[in-house]
C-alpha cells in the first residue's frame, strides 16, 4: 500500500502537481476526452490546485478556468484561471457574476469531498449534498452538448444522483480511477452531452 501511494504522490511531486489527485483527472479525461483547446471550464473543489492545473494545460492560453473552494490555491496558477475563495452554497456577487458573464461554459467538474467525521452514513450524506449543489451549479452555467464530472462516496445514494444527473445528460457513465486508492469510498459520475437545465 505505501509503494501505491508513494508512486502517486512522488509522480505528483517531479510534475509539479501539488496533490497526486490529478491523475484521477488525467484517467477520466482519457476514458471520456472532455477536454478541448479553448474551452471554459469550472473547476469545484479546487483546492490545493491539481485539477486547476490540468484544466487549465488542456484548455490552453485560448481557455478559461474558474476554479472555486473554500481554501485559497497552493500553487501557482497560471494566467488563464480565475480562482475563488467561496462557499458554492452561498456564493458572493462577484462569483455570481463570474458563473454568469461571457459565453457559457463547456466542462464542469467537482472533486468537492467533505471533511470526514468517520461516521460513514454522515460523510456519504454531506458528500451527496455536496454532489447535488455541484450539479445545480454546473446545469445553470453549462452550454448545450458540454459535459459534467462530479465525486461522490460510494453509498445507498448513489442512485439518487444517478437519478438527477440522467434527464440532464445524454449520458451518465460511473467510474472509479485506478489512481484512486483501494480502500477509498469516491466514485466518480461522468456526464455528457447536457441538455440544458429544463427542470
Amino acid at each position: 500500500m505505501k509503494k501505491y501511494r508513494d508512486h502517486y504522490f512522488q509522480k505528483a511531486k517531479q510534475e509539479n502537481y501539488p496533490a497526486r489527485s490529478v491523475y484521477k483527472l488525467e484517467e477520466i479525461d482519457a476514458k471520456f476526452s472532455l477536454f478541448r483547446p479553448g474551452h471554459k471550464i469550472l473547476d469545484l473543489g479546487a483546492s490545493p490546485g491539481s485539477w486547476t492545473l490540468y484544466a487549465a494545460s488542456r484548455a490552453g492560453s485560448s481557455g478559461l478556468v474558474v476554479s472555486i473552494d473554500l481554501k485559497p490555491a497552493e500553487t501557482v496558477l497560471p494566467a488563464n484561471v480565475r480562482w475563488f475563495v467561496e462557499d458554492v452554497f452561498n456564493p458572493g456577487q462577484e462569483l455570481k457574476n463570474a458563473l454568469l458573464e461571457g459565453r457559457p461554459f463547456d466542462l464542469a467538474l467537482s472533486d468537492m469531498a467533505p471533511a470526514t467525521t468517520g461516521i460513514i452514513f454522515a460523510d456519504q450524506a454531506r458528500s451527496m449534498d455536496l454532489a447535488c449543489q455541484a450539479l445545480r451549479l454546473a446545469a445553470s452555467c453549462l452550454i448545450v452538448g458540454s459535459a459534467f464530472v462530479v465525486k461522490i462516496f460510494m453509498g445507498p445514494n448513489l442512485p439518487e444522483l444517478l437519478g438527477e444527473m440522467r434527464p440532464l445528460f445524454a449520458s451518465v457513465k460511473g467510474f472509479k480511477p485506478k489512481s484512486s486508492r483501494p480502500e477509498s469510498k469516491e466514485f466518480f459520475y461522468v456526464g455528457r452531452g447536457f441538455k440544458g437545465d429544463g427542470r
